[in-house]
């Protein structure tokens, strides 16, 4: 605002006209042209990268039914009898699972990434066992 007034000053015009001047110079410089490209590609990089996003989401969602379909399918009740050591052993399974989780996504390791490398992987050069 100092400068404005400072410029108004030495012009003996308006404010508002300088910022007029200056809004309407900027509107239709080529710099108007280059920044809208400018905007026009970080949308679009967005846009891939929400794609991106939808599509391993739907991997994963699609991955976590099929897998309770199976686990759902191929578990066979409990005596009442042995529910409680089940629920007990579950307890410990998942909190186990919740560390593992923690402890791969502090290091930045992802499933989907692990997926992709393999998939670029000929089938018979696959030496490492999947973790």
């Amino acid at each position: 605002m100092a400068r404005l007034e400072k410029l108004a000053d030495k012009e003996r015009t308006a404010k508002s006209a300088i910022a007029e001047a200056a809004i309407l110079s900027f509107l239709t410089s080529d710099d108007a042209d280059r920044w809208e490209a400018a905007v026009t590609r970080r949308l679009d990089r967005l846009a891939r990268s929400v794609d991106r996003m939808e599509r391993d989401l739907e991997f994963s969602v699609e991955a976590l039914a099929l897998y309770i379909r199976a686990w759902l399918t191929t578990t066979p009740p409990l005596p009442d009898g042995a529910q409680a050591a089940a629920q007990a052993k579950g307890r410990e399974r998942y909190d186990s699972f919740i560390e593992t989780l923690g402890r791969r996504l502090a290091k930045g390791q992802r499933l989907s990434r692990e997926l992709s490398e393999e998939r670029s992987t000929p089938i018979d050069d696959v030496s490492k066992p999947i973790s």
